[in-house]
């Protein structure tokens, strides 16, 4: 079966019976389905199409692959927005691999999924290299002869006409166990759902170097329960990986083929972690935390509610900078009044000196003050607009969010 991949911008549309990438009937049924009467967060319904919003990432239905990339100012290229993607997801972690191979990737298309997909490749090789870790489990079964701890109960029940067998506990030391079950799991998911043809080789060769490993079912909870050790540290990072192309694979349960594959990222969120992380990666004096609670309301019956905001910036000096972050491009408009009570807020409550909103787009600071209460005179409450412009070389643009946002902040 042939596959079709598409690329667009966040927020674009595909449609069956208009535009330069069209869907054909059945993939739009796919997503019809995918989506579903409660909805998906990565794409709505229209009139013979689906729009997509501010996800962005790889969506897979079968034989569709549709990558979806961002867009918020000057550039226009294909190949730029996914390097900006990219790098981003690299520099909040989303791309942290073990492998030392990492910086030489042997596939070429760029795809997103395709990246993905080599890392985790590289990844068990890598596991191979240094040795799939054993560890010791408790087993039960038949035997023949009589070795570990008699289960009376189970002797009685199943061997009761065959009295030469004994069905005994005992513990062995082997590689079948949860880590490596989750990794073969996820590497039989990739050989399903890979399409790139420089791979295949590489991930049939690895499946059969893996030992007999039972089934295991993974839900979110498995891998909450995962505590690594010492020795099995050098698992984190695939575990990652495995996390996140297992929980986001939707089998078709009705027709068994027509399966999707979702790794899409929110980019108010990456926007929000990529300025974090940029920040943290040049502030030499004082701190910055991302996410910072603080309550806020507390109902006679029920939860507290806390207000977060994107970045709380603690100077040596006490000074504290609140920063809302806002991934779209807003040209030289003013933000939401939604946006700016926002910050109101966090002005009273985190008693800040300074609060700005951070947008992508032409290097701009734009300074301004909220009112005093009395409506007649402008407070010394500054809360400024800042634009950023974006960057194919992630670390030159990660060093002018930092100068940009400081230049400021003096």
């Amino acid at each position: 079966m042939p596959h079709h991949h598409f690329t667009i911008f966040e927020h674009q549309s595909l449609w069956v019976h208009k535009g330069k990438q069209r869907l054909n009937p059945t993939q739009l049924l796919h997503l019809q389905h995918f989506h579903g009467e409660k909805g998906v967060p990565y794409y709505s319904l229209i009139h013979q199409g689906v729009r997509f919003c501010e996800y962005v990432g790889v969506l897979q239905i079968g034989d569709l692959t549709i990558e979806i990339l961002p867009k918020a100012d000057q550039y226009t290229s294909v190949n730029q927005w996914r390097d900006i993607l990219i790098g981003m997801l690299r520099s909040v972690n989303a791309f942290n691999v073990q492998a030392p191979s990492q910086s030489s990737l042997d596939i070429k298309s760029n795809y997103i999924l395709d990246l993905y997909f080599e890392l985790f490749v590289k990844e068990v090789e890598y596991l191979f290299h240094q040795g799939l870790i054993k560890k010791y489990g408790r087993v039960e079964q038949n035997q023949l002869a009589l070795k570990g701890a008699l289960k009376f109960a189970q002797q009685i029940q199943k061997n009761l006409i065959h009295q030469e067998r004994f069905y005994t506990q005992h513990t062995i030391y082997d590689s079948n166990h949860l880590l490596n079950q989750i990794v073969y799991k996820t590497l039989l998911l990739v050989k399903r759902v890979n399409h790139n043809v420089a791979l295949n080789s590489r991930i049939s060769t690895l499946l059969m170097r893996f030992p007999p490993l039972d089934q295991v079912q993974v839900t979110t909870t498995t891998f909450e329960k995962i505590v690594l050790t010492r020795k099995s540290k050098p698992y984190q990072n695939i575990l990652e990986i495995c996390k996140l192309l297992l929980l986001n694979y939707h089998p078709d349960l009705r027709k068994g083929k027509h399966v999707v594959l979702a790794l899409l990222f929110d980019m108010n969120v990456l926007w929000e972690r990529f300025i974090l992380k940029s920040i943290q990666k040049h502030l030499k004096q004082g701190s910055v935390r991302g996410q910072a609670k603080k309550l806020f309301w507390k109902p006679q019956a029920g939860y507290r509610s806390t207000m977060r905001p994107d970045i709380l910036i603690t100077l040596n000096d006490g000074r504290k900078i609140v920063l809302d972050t806002k991934w779209k491009n807003i040209q030289n408009g003013n933000p939401s009044a939604e946006d700016l009570r926002q910050l109101y807020v966090y002005h009273e409550y985190f008693k800040a000196e300074k609060v700005a909103l951070i947008y992508p787009g032409a290097y701009s600071i734009r300074k301004g003050n909220f009112y005093e209460k009395s409506q007649n005179t402008l407070s010394s409450k500054e809360c400024c607009i800042i634009k950023i412009p974006t960057n194919q070389r992630i670390s030159v643009w990660q060093q002018k969010i930092y100068y940009g946002i400081f230049n400021w902040i003096k």
